[in-house]
């Protein structure tokens, strides 16, 4: 069976001599590869394995050219025809599976054959090939606990240690398919339609995730021009760590404001600013956190990219707070309007539950990964050819040698913790709505949140998010206009404060199924100087709330009995300007029913569902 000079390679991709085999048809592979192991050819045994690897070599060859037809015919067929071809090579992994399972039961007797002694067999416990092609059709990702994996051949490990041969993992610490079902899944969220031209990394955190980003970008001396509201700890990796003199001297410029102009203001003194450095080729990096930390406010990302992408600048995006489900920043059309980073930290809401840390990020696949020695030109989002190398990526500048991958066991309660995130956010918008504007109707309480009639970044919130929900986060203060000193003193606050367990936690991080609050000035944002908490908005009684999934009116009725009980003695009457019970009780109603209406009424109607 003669191979066509197009399809040879693929053929030859199954052989043991992938990189050095001559031969030319498919009968030829089967007999190289019974030579390679030393298979008499005239035996029983070697007659019929090279029966099945003449078909095997032929398969894979028609198995290629039915992947080619299919993306070529995918983008025209209509629904039934993708439930037909979905359903169609669905059934044939069962069938290639059952192939493999009928394989192995003489492969075990022979293994018993060579391995009789359970002194050498206990130490090397199931071996790996046996009972788990099964495992294949779980209906959950399996949770690969393993360091390492079984090679097949020297030619194939040493392509896969090139990046050409991804059936070998090689080392959990690089790859591990439960943490790769997962880097898929936040592909698929995060990206939608336009999947296929993204990638992710898992990482151990999202400080690791945001670390391993700015790492693999950002060199001696270049600019990091950042929105001003970010998460404490990303304060302190670029202020203190890349912008630390005996590490990188990155000059480390924030702009306040959340909308295009505002940035264009910001990078146009930035570019004044460091002229200097730039006419030596360093480069100016743009860092956005939206929804941004502690206030939940939305920044123009599409139009902030654009202005950026104009200059050929790299973006990078924080969207944790959001999460692809209120935030879908890379669903624009516009190439310009997207991000060229975005991370994620599957600690918060992704993951939901608060039992787990890990972060990922996505970007473009030719920035993501290719083999060794490879390159690729392509398009940047301003229009322009450029040229990135396989040592220009992700992979090989910084995850392979750095260490900060994610386990299988944390991926696998990300992915559990995902099924549920729409649900989740959708109740916590809700409840978010509800309590900002119970509370910002307190005169002695100042709301940040975009939720709020009047409110700064309302505008944005409504263009931006989906249905123009509020991110889960926001912001309260007790000060008083103009003065600083509030109507309610320092220590009254922290007697009030210490007061909201059990309703409120009283726990760092964010985007758990309960609501938690914290004093940023305190906590999550203690490494900023007074200064720079007064710049980013944060004062001494500001409070963080992250919302979770309790009934909204709960919450407020601790809320008011802790104010009776410890702001009251402090601020005589405080207590008595909070909303009455029935008019919250209304909020709720009309809040719950008027979100709920939204979302029935933007999704696919049945007609477009039966397209």
């Amino acid at each position: 069976m003669s191979i066509e000079a197009t399809d040879r390679l693929a053929a030859r991709e199954l052989s043991p001599l992938r990189k050095t085999t001559e031969a030319t048809s498919c009968e030829a592979l089967a007999a190289e590869q019974l030579e390679h192991f030393s298979i008499d050819a005239a035996s029983p045994f070697g007659q019929r394995l090279q029966e099945f690897l003449t078909h095997i070599y032929a398969a894979n060859t028609t198995l290629h050219q039915l992947w080619q037809t299919t993306v070529a015919e995918l983008g025209r067929l209509d629904r039934r025809d993708r439930v037909a071809y979905f359903s169609a090579k669905r059934f044939l992994c069962f069938q290639l599976a059952k192939m493999l399972d009928t394989l192995q039961n003489p492969l075990r007797k022979t293994y018993q054959s060579l391995v009789p002694r359970s002194v050498t067999q206990a130490p090397k416990g199931p071996y790996p090939v046996f009972d788990n092609v099964t495992a294949l059709f779980s209906s959950t990702p399996v949770i690969t606990r393993t360091a390492t994996y079984l090679y097949a051949c020297t030619e194939w490990i040493d392509e896969a240690f090139r990046g050409r041969e991804l059936l070998h993992e090689i080392y959990s610490r690089l790859l591990n398919p439960t943490s790769v079902s997962l880097a898929n899944h936040i592909v698929d969220l995060e990206a939608g339609p336009r999947a296929a031209e993204y990638m992710a990394w898992n990482f151990n955190s999202g400080m690791a995730a945001v670390d391993a980003t700015l790492a693999h970008l950002v060199g001696h001396q270049d600019i990091i021009l950042s929105s001003r509201n970010v998460y404490g700890g990303t304060y302190q990796l670029l202020h203190d760590w890349y912008g630390k003199q005996s590490n990188l001297d990155v000059a480390v410029r924030w702009f306040d404001g959340y909308t295009a102009d505002t940035f264009a203001a910001a990078l146009e003194t930035t570019q004044r600013e460091f002229a200097s450095r730039l006419d030596q080729g360093r480069e100016i990096y743009v860092f956005l956190e939206s929804p941004c930390n502690p206030h939940g406010y939305v920044l123009d990302v599409p139009g902030i990219c654009r202005v950026a992408h104009e200059q050929d600048l790299t973006v990078i995006c924080d969207s944790t707070v959001g999460t692809p489900f209120l935030h879908p920043v890379l669903r624009r059309d516009a190439p310009m309007e997207r991000p060229d980073f975005v991370i994620h930290s599957y600690t918060k809401d992704l993951a939901g539950s608060g039992t787990t840390t890990a972060g990922v990020c996505i970007a473009r696949n030719e920035r993501m990964f290719m083999p060794k020695g490879d390159s690729l030109r392509v398009k940047t989002p301003s229009g322009k050819d450029k040229t990135y190398c396989w040592d220009d990526t992700l992979f090989w500048n910084v995850y392979y040698i750095k260490g900060a991958f994610l386990d299988a066991d944390k991926a696998f309660e990300v992915i559990t913790g995902m099924r549920t995130l729409g649900l989740r956010m959708l109740q916590k918008c809700i409840n978010t709505i509800v309590l900002s504007r119970a509370l910002d109707a307190h005169p002695g309480i100042n709301v940040k949140c975009a939720a709020v009639e009047g409110n700064e970044n309302r505008a944005l919130c409504q263009q931006q998010m989906l249905l123009g929900l509020p991110a889960p986060l926001f912001t309260i203060d007790f000060e008083s206009e103009g003065n600083g000193d509030g109507g309610v003193d320092r220590e009254h606050f922290r007697r009030f404060f210490d007061c909201l367990e059990p309703a409120f936690g009283l726990q760092v991080s964010l985007g758990q199924v309960n609501t938690v609050v914290l004093c940023p000035a305190l906590t999550s944002h203690s490494e900023l100087s007074e200064q720079a908490l007064r710049d980013a908005g944060i004062s001494p009684t500001t409070i963080r709330l992250s919302v979770g999934d309790e009934d909204p009116r709960e919450l407020l009725a601790h809320f008011i009995r802790a104010a009776e009980l410890a702001l009251d003695p402090g601020a005589p009457g405080f207590s008595q300007c909070f909303l009455p019970p029935s008019e919250i009780d209304q909020l709720y109603r009309d809040v719950y029913l008027q979100v709920h209406a939204g979302y029935v009424d933007g999704q696919f109607t049945m007609e477009q569902l039966l397209r």
